[in-house]
């Protein structure tokens, strides 16, 4: 298991979006998705006073993270949860307010790397996508048992996926024949059932249907429109959040969030705009910043990368 091969995608620019919060004394910082540890290794790296809570809920990926953190000693604690659990994870830990909190969301490169997780349609295996291999239905669960409509809504719902009943149809009558266990007999569906025209556009035409399953079998989106507002209302007056998204799910879901953080919530004409409608975000980020060219022709998994950072400029007020 090598970990040179993992590429922290914009990374020095989610530094430089954090930096501010984390150089207080006894800055305490979250990376919600530890992944292999490149974000944080560099978090602990550049701001050598800062504490880091790491969480994924990924064993493996917790196992390898803490060889490559071990050398960071007791400012590293490693905790097995999912992001959403980031209120009762601080609570547990006597944490009341954090300084920083960084967001990579998406498959991480070990989980895409590693041939029997199932989450990479250019090789052939079995059809699992469980990011906690320990919990909940795989893909190919999804696959044989889900109602046809329930599947079309996931594949045009989380893989916008355009020709969702098409697949969907043939994906029923191929279960029926034999369920549905490896990835290439997946592939090799979508290909077939595709017209010619969409074939042509986006890629690999079996992406956004790997996409939808994947989030579907991990709760990706639900787990995502709890952990913002946790992670921001985690955050103490001057902390600062960054969050990488890789669809336009999960970017708008995080862009919903900030914007409703920053915005005046003041009924309309008030002269003096009172204290508890004053906006409680400043965003950072003009809209989603993207990577660089130069980045992209290094790491095409930073493509679709998409990145937005706000910081807290004032109390919650009851």
């Amino acid at each position: 298991m090598s970990q040179t091969r993992h590429v922290p995608v914009m990374l020095q620019r989610c530094l430089d979006l954090l930096a501010p919060a984390l150089r207080r004394p006894g800055a305490v910082v979250v990376d919600c998705t530890l992944g292999l540890g490149g974000h944080s290794e560099a978090l602990l790296t550049q701001f050598p006073e800062v504490r880091l809570i790491a969480l994924d809920r990924d064993k493996e990926a917790l196992r390898l993270s803490g060889e490559r953190l071990a050398r960071f000693g007791d400012r590293a604690t490693l905790v097995h949860a999912v992001y959403d659990e980031l209120p009762a994870v601080l609570d547990r830990l006597g944490v009341p307010r954090v300084d920083g909190v960084l967001f990579d969301l998406g498959v991480s490169s070990m989980q895409l790397d590693e041939a029997d997780r199932g989450f990479a349609y250019a090789q052939d295996a079995p059809l699992d996508m469980r990011m906690d291999q320990t919990t909940g239905m795989s893909a190919a669960e999804v696959l044989n048992t889900y109602p046809p409509g329930e599947l079309v809504r996931i594949l045009r719902a989380y893989g916008e996926e355009k020709q969702a009943k098409r697949i969907v149809s043939a994906i029923v009558r191929e279960r029926e024949k034999e369920p549905f266990s490896n990835s290439a007999r997946l592939v090799e569906l979508i290909r077939d059932a595709l017209p010619q025209a969409a074939k042509r556009t986006g890629g690999n035409p079996a992406k956004r249907t790997f996409q939808a399953l994947r989030i579907e079998v991990n709760g990706e989106l639900t787990v995502l429109e709890h952990a913002i507002p946790a992670a921001v209302a985690a955050l103490r007056v001057g902390g600062r959040i960054a969050v990488l998204s890789y669809h336009s799910l999960e970017d708008r879901l995080v862009k919903q969030v900030f914007a409703a953080g920053a915005a005046n919530t003041a009924p309309p004409g008030l002269p003096v705009v009172p204290e508890q409608y004053q906006p409680r975000l400043k965003l950072l980020t003009r809209g989603a910043e993207l990577p660089t060219d130069e980045e992209v022709a290094q790491n095409r998994r930073a493509a679709p990368a998409r990145l937005r950072a706000a910081e807290r400029i004032r109390e919650d007020i009851a």
